[in-house]
């Protein structure tokens, strides 16, 4: 093999090197073996920052408001001093790793996909059941129950107050007889269904167990979450029935029932959705929903309940509105209060008690009306944000949810919107990859530490209950919607579509979903026929044997339960509920 000698090096020609290289070529100096936040570094970004301050302060646009969905200015640049005593074990960790910051599964979405579950349900028990045929037909993998207002405040379709809204905002079921219509062809026990029902919970869960038996599927197969939270009830939505103590001892009542007969079923999703719809804040939804979690914790403790028998089968619901990064830090630190109180404070010892598992909805209070298709586009952002806060379940609104139920076709590209999501976007591939942002890290640490401040005065004004009675919660949400109102109206937050980009003689080209009058006809020929064909005598029998247990310390839900079986109607089991609890009446607030 010939040697060549070696060519000596050519000197090297000389360069001009640009602005940006330099600065690089002066960042990799001055951060060459530096720890990530050591104080020498943290020197140097503070110096560096002062610099880029003075280039801000000359391009920047002081006229404008930069505010986030919750009114809160963040500021316009985060660097490692946002983060200088950050501790990545105590704050994040890893995904599946307490306290859980990063998501519950080490695997994330690599390990299993987030369940695609649309609310639906309306008109009759027929009309729904033809729906959620459709539905998972179409790759919709548990199924979401929207139930009728009759139904939500336990009024049978055939009462007075149930005239004009039987099956319009969900379907109308009414006894045992309905719930088997709605889950005709429907094997329980591979299906994963969510209710969300609160004050009626127990009545409703009860038909669907009865269901469950004439399929002949065990209970111990049965999964799902049933609303049951009746705390955010009083606070925001204000479907109620009886006064709030007998109504968490009815909660209470189902968590010793599931934890023995029906150990895979979620008996409560704590909902912040609703505290958010009603005008809240982000730090208001993530602060009250988990105090409403702490009080039910509480409340179990105390009738006597293991945490840890019960603790793994709680379940949370949150809203995800258009603030992207609010939205995902809510999610962050919601997972890593939970995971902290449960150990700390409740002294929970299984990790399935120190879960924080969830729900989410985009938020119906940011679709419009006007330009409604500009709501598909809201609803594809807001649930990209649910998906990179680590959700385990999913619902996308419909673009036409502020003008009635969804048509097939809304609800359709509702579906398909979480399908893009999950399937076409990368965005399962890496498991929580926002971690380590300097701006979404310090929003996490704010959002829990405004948390704590209002889990500190809910403490000094005597708990849930207590601040619910004082009407505390109501007065905090009611001033947060009127400053985001007023800001609508000064045009310092813009909608687009509403206070600008508005069109002129706007005309609104969407198929509408109406729920003809025959719907209510049908369910209360249906509720007649039913009382002349069951076993009258059985349903007093049963009724009474529940006013006695309500009466007394015996739990509720096997009571309730033997009044399903023998077809008493909804109305039927929440009126001889009354008779023993009363009916609640919210207090005057000023």
């Amino acid at each position: 093999m010939l040697k060549t000698k070696k060519k000596p090096a050519a000197k090297p020609k000389l360069k001009k090197i640009s602005t940006v290289a330099r600065a690089r070529a002066s960042n990799k100096r001055t951060s060459k073996g530096l720890p990530y936040h050591s104080p020498e570094l943290l020197k140097k970004v503070a110096a560096a920052k002062a610099q880029w301050e003075k280039e801000y302060a000359k391009q920047a646009d002081y006229s404008k408001k930069f505010i986030s969905v919750s009114s809160d200015e963040p500021k316009p640049l985060y660097t490692p001093q946002d983060l200088k005593d950050f501790d990545y074990f105590e704050k994040l960790n890893f995904p599946g790793v307490y306290p859980y910051t990063r998501g519950i599964r080490p695997a994330g979405y690599r390990g299993r996909l987030w369940t695609i579950r649309q609310f639906s349900g309306f008109g009759t028990p027929k009309e729904t059941n033809q729906r959620y045929h459709y539905l998972l037909e179409h790759g919709q993998t548990g199924l979401s129950v929207a139930f009728d207002l009759p139904t939500l405040m336990g009024y049978d379709s055939d009462h007075p107050r149930s005239k004009g809204e039987v099956g319009v905002c969900g379907v109308a079921v009414d006894s045992l007889r309905d719930m088997e219509i709605i889950f005709d062809g429907i094997d329980l026990g591979k299906v994963s269904t969510s209710m969300t029902i609160n004050a009626p919970a127990s009545v409703i869960f009860a038909m669907y167990l009865a269901v469950a038996e004439k399929q002949g599927v065990p209970f111990t197969k049965l999964r799902g979450t049933l609303q049951n939270d009746i705390l955010k009830e009083y606070i925001a939505q204000k479907e109620w029935i009886y006064p709030p103590r007998p109504s968490i001892r009815l909660i209470t009542d189902m968590m010793a029932f599931c934890t023995e007969s029906v150990p895979k079923w979620n008996t409560i999703s704590i909902s912040g959705y609703h505290i958010r719809e009603a005008g809240s804040t982000a730090v208001q939804e993530l602060a009250f929903t988990l105090a409403d979690g702490f009080a039910y914790v509480e409340a179990a403790i105390a009738t006597g309940q293991n945490v840890d028998d019960f603790a793994p089968r709680l379940s949370f619901f949150f809203n995800a509105h258009i603030d992207f990064f609010e939205e995902i830090a809510k999610y962050r630190a919601a997972r890593r209060i939970w995971a902290r109180r449960m150990r700390e404070k409740y002294k929970a010892k299984k990790e399935e008690s120190w879960l924080l598992r969830f729900h989410t909805q985009t938020a119906g209070c940011s679709l419009t009306a006007q330009q409604p298709e500009n709501n598909i586009v809201r609803t594809a952002y807001e649930a990209l944000a649910g998906v990179l806060g680590g959700t385990q379940s999913l619902h996308t609104n419909s673009m036409d949810e502020t003008w009635a139920l969804p048509s097939e076709k809304a609800a359709f590209i509702a579906l398909r919107t979480q399908q893009v999501l999950a399937y076409e976007t990368g965005v399962p591939n890496v498991i929580d990859p926002l971690a380590g942002s300097y701006y979404v890290e310090s929003l996490t640490d704010k959002m829990e530490e405004e948390a704590e401040k209002y889990f500190e005065e809910i403490e000094r004004r005597g708990g849930v209950l207590k601040g619910i009675e004082e009407g505390y919660f109501q007065r905090e949400i009611a001033r947060a919607a009127y400053q985001y109102q007023q800001e609508i109206e000064k045009k310092e937050r813009i909608i687009v579509g509403v206070n600008e980009f508005a069109l002129e003689n706007e005309k609104i080209e969407i198929p509408i979903l109406k729920i003809e009058p025959r719907v209510e006809h049908e369910q209360c020929e249906g509720i007649t026929k039913l009382r002349a064909e069951r076993d009258n005598n059985r349903v007093r029998q049963t009724l009474s044997a529940l006013k006695k247990a309500a009466a007394g310390k015996e739990n509720t839900m096997s009571r309730i339960l033997d009044c399903a079986r023998a077809y008493a109607t909804e109305g039927e089991i929440c009126d001889a509920l009354k008779e023993v609890f009363g009916e609640y009446t919210e207090p005057a607030m000023i």
